[in-house]
């Protein structure tokens, strides 16, 4: 019962009551008139409170960032009493609890409304009910219904024919020839050196824990050609600048497998999230389908995840990382990496820009751009095609 009900119901025995104490009979007929009304709609209400066959019907292609999403939902009663009047009721994830009012048409109830610009990310539909009232608003009534799959909307990428990282040694038609190499070498386990071995292979770590030389043992192992390593950090985060970081790190990703390169997709979030990309059907939706749904949700370091030897990131033959945050630990993994010839460049999003304040330059860039490392700047309202095919900042300096 709403508000209005109980304010009717409750004048209607507040008036039969004065009518009995004061005995005025024209009372009567209007006390019973208020409580009838209310006893009628609840009875309506109740004969109208059946289950409901609900379609929804979206858009059969991707929704990418930025686009308006049409929908369309329908509601079959299964009963002969219709409500006055029905509206559904959903809360769409960020966008909140969205109210819409239905119309009859036919022998079913049907809206179509449409969600204008939305932002990327992965919607779920909680609470979905249908509100169902009688013609004077005296009895509400909430009636589940079935939630839909979430609805996912894609990063807007941008198609690279070249990339900022293409130039420099080692590259033959945009393509380094180490890269062809399909595999590499794996510690396996360790063990004790045997007299005559090469003590390239001694596990140092090991040999001073145990007092004694331990060897590394290896297995030629299948890695992943490129790896592009997406900085989740919660603490670089301004406007949406980390919406930035997920176009950079897709369309990248993407320049790579048009390029029929094996790929790995890394996430530092809350969790370290890895997609391989060895099939471009299935692997690069599942690949899209994280990149639409990730949040700047994380507080590991990046630096702990480029210092682990196992780790994807480490294990591929070139790499690119794409952040809004430098430190020099990071800077650090990063030019070790560059000296001991590992192919790796950055991304750098300029999240500062984001916010409407003055960039500040980035000292650690001139570390790496010392380093001979390419590197990529991203400020808000730049094209993102120009600065990830542009000429890197490392190889402008020696131009």
């Amino acid at each position: 019962m709403t508000r209005r009900g109980r304010s009717i119901l409750a004048l209607g025995l507040l008036v039969y009551a004065a009518a009995w104490a004061f005995g005025s009979k024209p009372l009567y007929p209007v006390a019973t008139g208020f409580i009838v009304v209310s006893v009628l709609a609840w009875l309506w209400m109740r004969l109208a409170n059946g289950p409901f066959r609900m379609h929804r019907r979206a858009r059969e292609s991707d929704v990418i960032e930025g686009e308006d999403v049409a929908l369309r939902v329908e509601l079959e009663s299964v009963r002969a009493v219709w409500p006055a009047s029905v509206e559904l009721v959903e809360r769409i994830g960020r966008l909140g609890e969205q109210r819409h009012l239905l119309r009859r048409f036919g022998w079913s109830l049907r809206i179509d409304y449409v969600l204008p610009r939305v932002p990327r990310g992965r919607y779920a539909f909680e609470d979905v009910r249908a509100e169902l009232s009688d013609p004077f608003g005296l009895q509400r009534v909430a009636v589940p219904l079935p939630a839909p799959a979430a609805l996912l909307v894609y990063p807007r990428l941008v198609q690279l024919e070249r990339l900022f990282s293409d130039g420099g040694a080692g590259m033959r038609d945009g393509r380094p020839v180490l890269l062809n190499r399909r595999t590499g070498f794996e510690l396996h386990s360790v063990r004790e050196y045997v007299q005559g071995e090469s003590l390239r292979n001694v596990h140092w770590r090991s040999t001073a824990r145990r007092g004694q030389l331990m060897v590394k043992e290896l297995e030629d192992t299948p890695r992943d050609e490129v790896a592009v390593l997406l900085d989740a950090d919660a603490r670089a985060v301004a406007g949406d600048s980390f919406d930035a970081q997920v176009r950079a790190a897709g369309s990248i990703l993407d320049a790579h497998i048009r390029r029929g390169r094996r790929a790995v997709l890394l996430v530092n979030g809350r969790e370290q999230l890895v997609q391989q990309v060895r099939s471009p059907a299935a692997d690069w939706r599942r690949a899209l389908e994280l990149l639409a749904a990730v949040e700047p949700n994380g507080r590991a370091p990046l630096a702990s995840l480029l210092a682990a030897e196992a780790s994807a990131a480490a294990r591929a033959l070139e790499l690119t990382v794409v952040t809004a945050r430098l430190d020099g630990k990071v800077a650090d993994r990063l030019v070790e990496r560059a000296l001991s010839r590992r192919r790796v460049s950055v991304v750098y999003v300029d999240c500062a820009t984001f916010a409407v304040a003055a960039s500040r330059p980035e000292p650690l860039l001139l570390r790496l751009q010392a380093a001979r490392i390419p590197i990529a700047v991203v400020h808000a309202g730049d094209d993102l095609r120009a600065c990830l095919a542009e000429q890197p900042l490392g190889e402008a300096a020696d131009a």
